[in-house]
């Protein structure tokens, strides 16, 4: 660090400072998945189908996008500080906004300002964290900003459904108004920009037109592919071929033009840095390992186990708390353990936790449900801190802003590709299973005779005459083959997810090891 500025001390405990930047990262991240299982209500209330009430989702996470990697310049051109607070106002505002929506497409508008207002906060909170602790206690300031970034996108679901069911799918969208007042009282009267960051703007900021407007194409174009792949048919849809070539172009040029200019609206020449390079990488994955089996549980556990949301959600519950509970003893361990082998261990258990989940069937109880998630719960603990820690150890302190802009960047893309290919693997699965199954259908298997004839004779004694009972028995074998080619689908897909995990170990061992007592490391 240059001795003209030296490491700013916070003038409060900085603990207070990371309770401030948490209220809005928990909302900020909250808002990925608390709108998912209100989708159905909105569409009624708004008068639109609900497929086209999935533009609320796909609204939010292309704008949130576009800004999360253009939060260090933003905080360069405007003050960070400044940025921050406008980025917490505006986000409050268009939530307010958002459920005062009298349509569906204000709602899809509002929910554009509202990921542009959120796309800032979680890089520029964690990079307050990093800033404001000295380095033998930023591990457990990482834990403080793990929390929300872990546990809000497992809740969420939960919380949504608990408040659309019993207030208004508007609700969910009102809560965020007190704590973003809260948080904007708090940041204003305790945070305050670093000397170097504040020397920085004197010299000027480029504004960057082009890196801007290609860096929005991609992204959007991106998230747009994703998240709409799997209802279009992939690439049988004309709008999803454009918006990956689109995604392409956009994306391959802005890192072209990026590299070659001096003040980059994001910073791509920190991926030269091995540690910086390898843990983005890991925390695409994390990203799309958690967001992928978050979304994935619940639709198993709903569609054919039966459960309600409120069931399902106390199903996922223990595993957001073990989180919780697990995070501080992960943030003190990480300045004590090399966070490679933490994250060797937490990328184990973690594939543990799935691994029994694709051994899931249609007889499981509510305890093994709930023990495979806490389980892959435990092991996630273990994951986020030592990868950030991983990622920042060598990162200059004037590239703070822009490192973790990418790294939050690749955990929401992560996140979007995990549900998108997920999604996709599920139904393709279900088609083969299904294809595989059908084939014992006929009158030639003998089981298959035996369950007709049982299953004729109990509606017989129903009261339907013999042809109504063969046709009944007929689709209710049927039935039973749909769930099972529907389970053989979700077992694959917790498998695939679990070796994904698995596949990252290798890829670990190539990080520089990082001395335990000066994680993470800040280069001076």
């Amino acid at each position: 660090m240059s001795p003209d500025f030296p490491r700013p001390r916070p003038s409060v405990n900085p603990w207070i400072i990371a309770g401030t930047v948490m209220l809005a990262t928990f909302m900020e991240v909250l808002d990925t998945s608390v709108a998912n299982v209100s989708l159905p209500h909105i569409a009624g209330n708004l008068s639109s189908s609900v497929d086209e009430a999935t533009w609320v989702l796909t609204s939010y996470l292309v704008s949130n996008a576009v800004v999360l990697p253009m939060s260090g310049w933003f905080s360069l051109l405007f003050g960070r500080k400044r940025f921050y607070m406008t980025c917490v106002l505006m986000f409050t505002l268009s939530s307010m906004l958002c459920g005062l929506a009298p349509s569906l497409p204000l709602l899809v508008f509002f929910r554009v300002l509202q990921g542009l207002g959120g796309g800032a906060l979680q890089p520029i909170s964690q990079a307050i964290l990093v800033e404001s602790f000295p380095r033998e206690k930023q591990g457990m300031a990482q834990a403080v900003y793990g929390m929300g970034v872990v546990f809000a996108p497992v809740i969420g679901p939960t919380l949504g459904g608990w408040i659309t069911d019993n207030y208004s799918w508007r609700w969910i969208f009102f809560i965020n108004i007190p704590v973003g007042i809260l948080s904007l009282l708090m940041t204003y009267a305790m945070i305050t920009d670093p000397p170097y960051l504040a020397e920085r703007r004197k010299s000027g900021v480029h504004i960057d037109a082009i890196g801007i407007g290609l860096l929005t194409l991609g992204l959007a174009s991106l998230e747009l592919m994703l998240d709409h792949g799997q209802k279009e048919d992939w690439f049988g849809s004309n709008m999803i071929v454009l918006a990956a070539v689109l995604a392409a172009f956009g994306l391959i040029a802005v890192v072209l033009w990026e590299l070659r200019k001096k003040e980059p609206v994001v910073d791509f020449r920190m991926l030269k840095d091995r540690n910086f390079a390898i843990a983005t990488g890991a925390m695409f994955l994390l990203g799309f390992v958690l967001y992928s089996s978050t979304a994935m549980l619940p639709i198993f556990l709903q569609t054919l186990l039966g459960y309600n949301a409120t069931t399902s959600g106390e199903v996922i519950s223990p595993g957001g708390i073990a989180i919780l509970f697990m995070m501080p003893i992960v943030g003190r361990l990480v300045g004590k353990v090399d966070a490679r082998w933490m994250i060797i261990g937490g990328l184990s258990v973690s594939s543990l936790g799935l691994f029994q989940m694709s051994h899931f069937n249609l007889d499981i109880d509510f305890g093994t449900a709930m023990m495979a998630r806490v389980v892959q719960s435990v092991g996630l603990a273990f994951l986020f801190i030592p990868i950030n820690v991983t990622a920042f150890a060598f990162v200059p302190k004037e590239k703070m802003n822009y490192a973790t802009g990418l790294v939050n960047l690749a955990r929401n893309i992560g996140g979007s590709s995990g549900i998108a290919l997920s999604t996709t693997l599920l139904t393709r699965r279900s088609q083969f299973h299904q294809h595989n199954l059908v084939s014992h259908l006929t009158p030639l298997d003998a089981n298959y005779q035996a369950a007709m004839q049982g299953l004729s004779q109990t509606f017989v004694q129903r009261g339907a005459d013999s042809v109504q009972a063969a046709n009944q028995a007929q689709g209710a074998l049927y039935g039973l083959l749909q769930q099972q080619a529907t389970m053989r689908a979700f077992v694959d897909v917790f498998w695939v997810l679990g070796v994904v995990f698995l596949c990252v170990i290798p890829l670990v061992f190539l990080m520089r090891k990082v001395q335990p007592h000066k994680a993470p490391l800040m280069v001076e």
